[in-house]
C-alpha cells in the first residue's frame, strides 16, 4: 500500500483501488510537531492492515521531517504505543500520557 502525502489537504492517504480513500489527517505546528487528530479507514477496508500502514507511512514522514508526534487520534496513539521503535517520535506530553516515557 502506497501511502501518498497529500499536504493541499493536510493528509497522509491511501487510495484504495476502489474509488475509496483512507486517510489520517494531520496538522503540523509551529512548535516543530505533528498533531493527528484522526484516521479513517472505509468500512469495507478495515481489518486489512491499511489503518497501520498510514501510520508507519506518517511516521515515517515525521522522522523524515524531524517532526515531534502528538497522537490525538485514538488509533494513532495505540499504535505508538504497541510499537517502541516509535517511542523516540513522542513529543514528551504524549509520551507521559500513554505511559511511555
Amino acid at each position: 500500500m502506497d501511502v501518498v502525502d497529500n499536504r493541499e489537504r493536510s493528509r497522509f492517504e491511501i487510495d484504495l483501488g476502489d474509488g475509496a480513500v483512507a486517510f489520517a489527517d494531520y496538522k503540523v505546528l509551529s512548535n516543530g510537531a505533528i498533531l493527528f487528530p484522526h484516521t479513517v479507514v472505509p468500512p469495507a477496508h478495515e481489518g486489512k492492515g491499511v489503518a497501520s500502514a498510514l501510520v508507519r507511512g506518517a511516521l515515517a514522514s515525521a522522522r523524515e521531517q524531524g517532526l515531534r508526534v502528538m497522537p490525538q487520534c485514538s488509533f494513532v496513539a495505540s499504535y505508538m504505543k504497541r510499537h517502541p521503535e516509535t517511542h523516540d517520535l513522542l513529543d514528551p506530553a504524549y509520551a507521559k500520557l500513554l505511559g511511555v516515557a
